[in-house]
């Protein structure tokens, strides 16, 4: 019997595009704020976002422990060099470490089913929403001009891990797996009840999505 005709270089790197690409997820960051912003997703890097404009990320299904969040106040040079005043990422247009609070967080595994949050853990910059079918955690109040004052940093609310420290604000040493509330905390899920407003303030905080859906992520909402 005469052999099959073996598939061509080209049909099997045409076959394995379509496949990597039926397997992207797309995360569009959309900008509503007055103000450009620099989003910013590992895996991802970052992008300049002028107000009114998408973003499109496509990362691939599978893709455990990431996260989105956006920059402001930034200047970059021709090379992408340059800094921000929040969720700047070692002075990098793409990002390739995470950016420095306080920074809102767009946080996620896809799986069967895919985890969703957003999470305040960092502090607060900008407010979002994280949506898959118009549902999913939103973040919309105006935290930084109710923040109180020793929480008040350049740009945004620090969390009070990040200004104070400790093993209760940060949920380290004794504290690590039993982790109460503060009033800090308090303070960040009165204004935002859908988002992390603590490390272990899990049970209100973190939403399903199918399998394969696709996001939006809508910077002031």
């Amino acid at each position: 019997m005469a052999s099959l005709p073996k598939p061509s270089v080209l049909l099997l790197a045409v076959v394995a595009l379509f496949t990597a690409s039926t397997d992207a997820i797309t995360f569009n960051v959309i900008n509503r704020c007055k103000d450009t912003l620099w989003p910013a997703a590992l895996p991802g890097g970052g992008a300049r976002l002028d107000p009114g404009k998408t973003w499109p990320v496509e990362v691939p299904a599978g893709t455990a422990h990431a996260r989105m969040w956006a920059r402001t106040g930034c200047n970059f040079d021709g090379s992408g060099r340059g800094s921000c005043e929040t969720g700047d990422c070692g002075g990098a247009l793409e990002c390739s470490v995470s950016g420095k609070p306080p920074a809102t967080l767009a946080e996620y595994t896809l799986g069967n089913p895919d985890y969703v949050d957003v999470s305040l853990v960092d502090g607060f910059n900008v407010p979002m929403s994280f949506q898959c079918g118009g549902k999913g955690p939103s973040c919309a109040a105006d935290v930084n001009a109710r923040c109180p004052g020793e929480l008040k940093v350049p740009g945004g609310c620090a969390s009070a891990c990040e200004k104070f420290g400790g093993d209760v604000y940060c949920c380290r040493g004794q504290y690590k797996d039993q982790c109460p509330p503060t009033d800090y905390s308090r303070f960040f899920k009165g204004l935002c009840p859908d988002a992390y407003s603590y490390a272990k303030d899990d049970q209100t905080s973190t939403f399903n999505c199918p399998q394969g859906a696709n996001y939006d992520i809508v910077l002031c909402p």
